[in-house]
């Protein structure tokens, strides 16, 4: 049944568990929320009076500058999960103290009246902070991705909370009285407290390591940024239009329903002067009120997709328009509590589940560093000018100046005033988007969609259209992209002109804002004549696009099939995929040919054919894409094993991992995504390996698995498994000592660097499974703590992990293995070293056999480069070791590197490079000198430096095979080098950019030898 509902819900595994723990703070919250709000105003109305209204929001409007610093200086002064618990513990005691304070009032039959100000203002206080550090609260414990599935959720929780606040109102309050309402919102409030404390406790305090140690600096050092910014700001937000606009809108809508809010309670104090019926009131409305909200929610989000933010602000603004309207007609008549009611109850919803949403994209508009800044600033102003606007208003009636149908009448006007900006508002932004287009790096046809909406607007098109011709070409970009969203075939015409514009970027973007359905014959030639374009992008576009043109299929199955000839493997798979697409059955002998050519012609063709492959589920060509698997270039073997995981080949497993060990970064992620593609077929297998000897075979089968099992099945299968590598994985620790004692530093280090990588990979392993069962982002902030440099940040991790995180067992097995693996084995507690080494020997890793195995032969390794014998894989590894290009690479890597390298012996006098002529090749110096020397174009020659063993040259010109600038030759005797091809090391530095940062200072420094030896030459 729960697996049902969450897959309705679009939940996953790892969501459940906080949704338990949060679920209950949200529906206990949004009782006492409700509670407190209708007993206080039940109260204030009835004891007080409701004419003084206006002037508690005027008071209250003066406070909040004040109430907002006093809680910045208590978040400076404060850890975050720290703050968090005193701010709902400060909320409760609020609401407490008045509880208590009321009951005294009925029990002892007192009354004090100007204690109802106070009430009023505290209360809203609670009611107020306590919506922001819900949301506040699921946010920070949330992931952005997350957020979005639970969100919506946990609003429907608290609704739901308001629905049953609004059942206990109405009983409660008939038969108890109003204090006995307000007293049960503290108690909601400490019932949820457990489940709040838990949360905070489980998923934010370890969020937190980190960032409380610093907070105290950088908050005050935001702060002296904030005083200096804050007049820009200001200023900033006074010469926008746009921005003016916003905090118009932002501090009317408020306003309007203050004054709303206002009539209701005038109405509802007039038609129910007994204060337990007035409580019992407000509760059945906001019984009415939250069910209708929770109705919304269910379709107020595709609406809100369909009609887009402005849209939406501009129907907000009529209907509370109309609302006012409605209550100056029925105000005085029979009808004006239930209209009045039924509109402050409409206006509510929307003003805080709709609107509030939809001003949020106004910022989305500015640069994130500025962002923050005016935002707060805008709603600063914008929350004390709507509270004391709407304020103003009310005191219209409640000074008796006008009467409330007239003073319903200026609301009318301030919603026209309301109207007229929203609409305005949506001009402003685009053109606002227009004008920012170079600043930023978001997707802005994503926020133009998301604030107008579906584009359907023809004069906003009509704006839109005329950037067209704008001569900066990110505007037309943007533009095309706009217009692309409409999906109006009508526009055609206008970007049909765009196939020959100068710059193939634009020739894109106009392809993609096309639409070919009610497209003529003359249209689609004109199109396809982009199919002979000279950039692939744009014939790659061309084809996408004329295989939509559902209505001319045969007339694009012809222009498609052509582009199966294309000298580019880009632009053959995707025709390949569009003949597919539009069904073309008599093709698809062609599109075997060609996919057939794709696979067999190697490289980049090979790449692109097993993505087509795998796009189009073709399992026919399984086993051909699995001989791929040996081909010679990496790119292509990833491919083939990308494709093979999502064809879902499980027969592929068993040739997958035995490659993982000595597979690249790359390749390893690409044979994890496979296995993980797999799905359930692969799950079996998966299982058999978690058997392998190997430690990271045995990982690359957790890896996937715990992507594919439940939590339950995790639970029974690999936290067992995880144990049993951890505990295990001390029994080597001694080899790089034993290999120390025997006087081989070189080798002891390899060893030792071996030994951590697979403790490294295990861990791996079980930090993986532990994220699984508990809050991924809580798993990887304390991975990271436990590796800090910083002691104190070190042992907080340690001490979250020993709580138990995730699986109790596994977590203490880990932080077993995490201080274990800092302790230092001393060699000389080794008594017999070589009975070590021969018992590491017979040990499941390759690398630490052969290490074993070098260490227990008769030759010395410590001399090995002065020796005349080829270079055996371990003694290559052994080098680049030493060599510092490579001395943060694993030693698997190091073996993939030293598998390309090729042995050369020059003798003494021998060039090795040439001044002028083409070099493709990097050259490691094993053993020997080189001389770098060059001649001027005056006829000057001289010697540049002279390298020595584990030195670097030939890195510049290697890359792009260009000509020599420098000539090399072997000085003083016979050199030995490790050479290694460009294409190689192009990918070396892709895979590693510390190993071309490394090459870029070598070539500094060189630069430098040669520009002192000029200068002396000069």
């Amino acid at each position: 049944m729960a697996g049902t509902l969450f897959r309705l819900l679009g939940l996953r595994t790892e969501d459940s568990r906080k949704l338990w723990v949060m679920l209950p703070v949200f529906y206990f919250a949004g009782i006492a929320e409700l509670l407190s709000y209708t007993a206080f105003m039940a109260l204030f109305n009835q004891r007080f009076g409701v004419q003084f209204l206006p002037f508690v929001y005027i008071a209250e409007a003066i406070i909040m500058p004040l109430e907002g610093w006093l809680l910045a200086k208590l978040a400076e002064k404060l850890p975050k999960a720290k703050l968090m618990r005193t701010m709902y513990l400060l909320m409760t005691g609020v609401l407490l103290v008045n509880g208590m304070i009321l009951i005294g009032f009925k029990v002892g039959g007192w009354d004090y009246q100007w204690y109802y100000p106070i009430l009023f203002i505290s209360s809203n206080f609670v009611v107020r902070q306590l919506t922001l550090l819900l949301w506040s609260t699921a946010f920070d414990l949330c992931p952005t991705q997350q957020a979005k599935r639970l969100m919506p959720i946990f609003v429907g929780a608290a609704t739901v909370g308001g629905i049953t606040a609004g059942f206990i109102a109405q009983q409660v309050g008939r038969w108890s009285g109003t204090e006995v309402v307000y007293i049960l919102a503290p108690l909601f409030l400490l019932i949820g407290l457990f489940n709040f404390r838990k949360a905070i406790a489980r998923y934010l305090v370890p969020l937190t390591l980190k960032d409380d140690k610093q907070l105290h600096k950088q908050e005050l050092a935001v702060q002296g940024e904030a005083s200096a910014l804050s007049g820009h700001y200001y200023k900033q937000l006074i010469k926008s239009p746009f921005l003016l606009c916003a905090v118009g809108l932002m501090t009317l809508m408020p306003a309007l329903y203050f004054l709303m809010e206002y009539q209701y309670f005038t109405t509802t104090e007039k038609a129910f002067p007994i204060e337990r019926d007035l409580t019992a009131y407000y509760g059945l409305i906001i019984t009415i009120q939250f069910s209708a909200s929770l109705l919304l929610q269910t379709f107020s989000g595709r609406l809100m997709n369909w009609l887009g933010a402005s849209n939406m602000l501009l129907a907000i603004s009529i209907v509370f328009m109309f609302g006012f309207g409605l209550s100056a007609l029925f105000l005085g008549t029979g009808y004006a509590l239930a209209v009045v009611s039924a509109t402050y109850a409409l206006f509510y919803i929307l003003l805080y589940y709709t609107a509030e949403p939809c001003y949020q994209l106004f910022f989305k508009m500015l640069p994130i560093n500025q962002r923050d800044g005016i935002r707060y600033v805008s709603q600063a102003i914008a929350a004390s000018g709507g509270i004391l606007l709407g304020a103003l208003l009310s005191l219209l009636h409640s000074k008796g100046i006008l009467s409330l149908d007239s003073v319903a009448i200026i609301g009318v006007i301030v919603a026209l005033l309301l109207i007229v900006i929203a609409w305005f508002g949506r001009s402003l932004y685009i053109k606002e988007l227009i004008k920012s287009v170079q600043s930023f790096q978001a997707d802005f046809s994503e926020m133009a969609v998301a604030f107008l909406g579906g584009m359907r607007s023809t004069k906003m098109l009509q704006g839109v259209l005329e950037h067209l011709h704008n001569p900066n070409d990110y505007v037309r970009e943007v533009a095309l992209e706009l217009i692309g969203k409409a999906k109006d075939s009508s526009y055609l015409p206008r970007l049909v002109k765009l196939v020959d514009d100068h710059n193939p970027r634009i020739r894109v973007a106009a392809l993609r804002a096309m639409s070919l359905q009610k497209a003529t014959i003359q249209e689609l030639v004109q199109v396809a004549s982009l199919l002979e374009d000279e950039e692939v992008d744009v014939r790659v576009e061309c084809v996408r696009l004329i295989a939509r043109a559902g209505h001319m299929q045969s007339q694009a199955h012809y222009f498609i099939r052509l582009k199966l000839l294309d000298t580019h493997p880009r632009v053959v798979a995707e025709a390949v995929k569009a003949l597919y697409a539009l069904g073309s059955e008599e093709s698809f002998s062609a599109c075997d040919e060609a996919i057939i050519k794709l696979l067999d012609n190697g490289g980049d063709w090979a790449v692109y054919g097993c993505r087509t492959v795998a796009d189009l589920g073709l399992s026919s060509y399984s086993d051909w894409v699995m001989s791929l698997l040996e081909d010679q270039r990496p790119a292509v073997r990833v491919a083939a094993a990308q494709c093979l995981g999502r064809l879902q080949y499980d027969e592929a497993i068993g040739s997958l991992l035995p490659m993982y060990p000595m597979a690249d970064q790359e390749m390893r992620k690409a044979i994890i995504q496979a296995l993980i593609d797999m799905g359930d077929k692969g799950i079996a297998a998966l299982m058999e390996g978690l058997q392998y000897p190997n430690p990271f075979i045995w990982d690359a089968c957790v890896a996937a698995l715990a992507h594919l099992l439940d939590e339950a099945r995790i639970r029974e299968t690999l936290v067992d498994s995880c144990i049993q590598r951890l505990q295990g994985s001390n029994q080597d620790r001694a080899l790089s000592a034993a290999i120390a004692k025997l006087k081989m530093e070189g080798l002891a280090e390899l060893a030792e660097q071996r030994l951590n990588e697979i403790r490294d990979v295990i861990c791996d392993a079980a930090w993986v499974v532990l994220a699984k069962l508990a809050d991924e982002r809580v798993v990887q902030v304390v991975r990271e703590s436990v590796q800090d440099k910083d002691e104190e940040i070190r042992e907080n991790g340690l001490e979250v992990l020993a709580e138990g995180l995730g699986d109790r067992k596994l977590a203490y097995a880990l932080l077993d293995m995490l201080k274990t693996s800092t302790d230092v084995l001393d060699h000389g507690e080794i008594a017999d070293p070589r009975a070590v080494i021969v018992q590491a020997g017979l040990g499941s890793d390759d690398w630490l056999r052969d290490i074993a195995q070098h260490a227990l032969s008769e030759e010395e390794q410590a001399v090995m480069p002065n020796e005349k014998k080829l270079l055996t894989m371990l003694d290559k590894v052994l080098f680049l070791k030493q060599v510092s290009l490579f001395s943060n690479v694993s030693v698997d890597e190091l073996g993939l590197i030293a598998g390309i390298t090729q042995e050369q012996v020059f003798p003494d006098q021998a060039l090795l490079l040439r001044q002028g002529e083409t070099n493709s090749n990097v050259y490691l110096i094993v053993d020997g000198h080189v001389e770098l020397s060059l001649v001027t174009s005056n006829g000057g020659e001289g010697t540049i430096g002279v390298l020595g063993a584990k030195e670097v040259f030939g890195e510049s010109t290697a890359l792009d095979q260009s000509v020599s600038g420098v000539t090399a030759q072997a000085i003083f005797d016979e050199v030995r080098v490790l050479s290694l091809g460009g294409e190689g090391l192009a990918r070396l530095i892709r895979l590693y950019p510390e190993i071309g940062i490394g090459l870029l200072h070598a070539s500094s420094a060189r630069v430098r030898m040669l520009e002192s030896m000029l200068m002396k030459m000069a």
